[in-house]
């Protein structure tokens, strides 16, 4: 048996045009996807594809905001860097004079020349220490404080230099460097951490005598960590009175010495010094140790030759009434400051070196201080580097992800346009040919 179908000719060009229109409008999509560079123009393109694009985006605008901020902390940071390292040129500078200014060749006119150097130098690196970022903040601000981080000297009431702020170091996080630098830790000075002290001579003597000479060197600290503070968190002084010395037929002399704090506190019994002679130079090593509150152990060396007497007898040094005053040093800052007013009120040469002397030892530590914080400065730099790299990887990686989920393979893209363009050719110029095949034609 024979099957016949009918196919109605009005269903059969609605179903060409709705496949011509199909063709024609996947043409346009594959021409939009060109022009746009896309696989995925729309959300609804690829709804997963879309999302993580935009996760990518976001991800990456993330990265751009901390890259700038970071940017931002270097360059104040490099800023600290570049002031610390003028502070250390500076200091150097004031110290070669300090060295020089203990020429015991010099007068007193030629010492206050060096001090008046010394001051202008000083003044300078006031303001280097108290320089500021674009911002107007302190670079050696630590964790804030106030525009002028570093006051003084000799404040009303007698105060030394401050730190006008919260010492500490701000840390660090994973994307980011702190702005500031600690500038307490820098400049000022920490008994309990870097045991600065300077000592003084004081003489209760009516007359000094010719070739007599007293003088210190450096004081170490043993156990610095146990140094005695008082109420306010300020280290005590000391003083090493001498007695009357003992002077012996030999022309050699003995002589007592007693330790005593700035609150009157007794560091041990009285000392006695034996076998002084009266023609060299003596070294006499002081030692005591507060027993308040773990035991710090203070050492020096004490150098006295004795001189004559006008009958040409021995004058002994150090003679009754001698003290030495020991007094910790609160900053880089006084300690300069101290230096320059010793210089340039320097009696003698021997006054003048001692002055140089002990000025020398503290100035060094002070070096070291800036030196350490330069150095943290520098590696904040390179830790801020390494962020950047890091940041900078990622963000490769992240527009990797976005371009795999919505960028379009521009090959594989053209490939299907031009088959899509060649299949609507071939659907319009089949759907021309089967629109003239009809009764009507042949009829005429």
């Amino acid at each position: 048996m024979t099957n016949f179908y009918r196919v109605s000719t009005a269903n059969m060009y609605d179903s060409t045009l709705r496949n011509l229109a199909a063709r024609q409008k996947q043409l346009v999509d594959l021409q939009e996807n060109l022009t746009s560079g896309k696989r995925v123009v729309r959300p609804s393109d690829d709804p997963v594809a879309a999302a993580q694009a935009e996760r990518a985006l976001t991800r990456i605008s993330r990265i751009q905001t901390e890259q700038r901020q970071l940017e931002v902390q270097r360059d104040s940071i490099a800023l600290g860097e570049s002031a610390l390292g003028d502070a250390i040129g500076v200091i150097q500078e004031m110290r070669q004079l300090v060295v020089a200014a203990g020429n015991g060749s010099l007068k007193a006119e030629d010492r206050k020349t060096y001090a008046n150097q010394l001051q202008s130098l000083r003044e300078q690196f006031t303001e280097v220490i108290n320089r500021k970022d674009t911002n107007g903040a302190p670079l050696l601000g630590a964790l804030g404080s106030a525009l002028q981080a570093f006051a003084g000297p000799l404040l009303a009431g007698g105060a030394d230099y401050q730190f006008d702020g919260l010492p500490g170091q701000g840390a660090s996080q994973g994307n980011t460097i702190t702005t500031t630098l600690d500038g307490h830790a820098a400049l000022m000075f920490d008994p309990r951490r870097d045991g600065v002290y300077a000592a003084t001579l004081g003489n209760a003597a009516a007359t000094p005598l010719a070739g007599r000479h007293l003088s210190t060197g450096t004081i170490d600290v043993a156990n610095k960590s146990q140094i005695a503070l008082d109420a306010n968190g300020n280290a005590f002084g000391y003083s090493v009175s001498f007695g009357t010395p003992t002077v012996h037929a030999d022309g050699s002399y003995d002589i007592d010495y007693q330790v005593t704090r700035s609150d009157g506190t007794p560091m041990g019994g009285t000392q006695t010094v034996t076998g002084l002679k009266p023609d060299e130079l003596s070294n006499i090593a002081v030692s005591f140790t507060d027993p308040d509150p773990g035991g710090a152990v203070f050492s020096l060396n004490i150098e006295a030759k004795p001189g004559k007497n006008a009958d040409g007898s021995t004058a002994p040094s150090p003679a009754d009434g001698d003290t030495v005053q020991i007094a910790a040093s609160p900053s880089l800052m006084s300690t300069l400051d101290a230096a320059i007013a010793g210089i340039a009120g320097a009696a003698d040469s021997a006054a003048a070196n001692q002055v140089v002397g002990q000025a020398l030892a503290n100035i060094d530590k002070g070096l070291e201080r800036l030196h350490n914080m330069r150095g943290f400065a520098g590696e904040l730099l390179n830790r801020a580097d390494r962020v950047g790299d890091d940041q900078g990887k990622r963000a490769i990686q992240l527009e990797a992800d976005r371009s795999r989920a919505e960028d379009l393979d521009m090959v594989q893209g053209i490939s299907d346009f031009q088959n899509a363009n060649v299949g609507y050719q071939a659907a319009l110029q089949s759907y021309a040919q089967v629109q003239r095949l009809s009764l009507f034609n042949f009829i005429n």
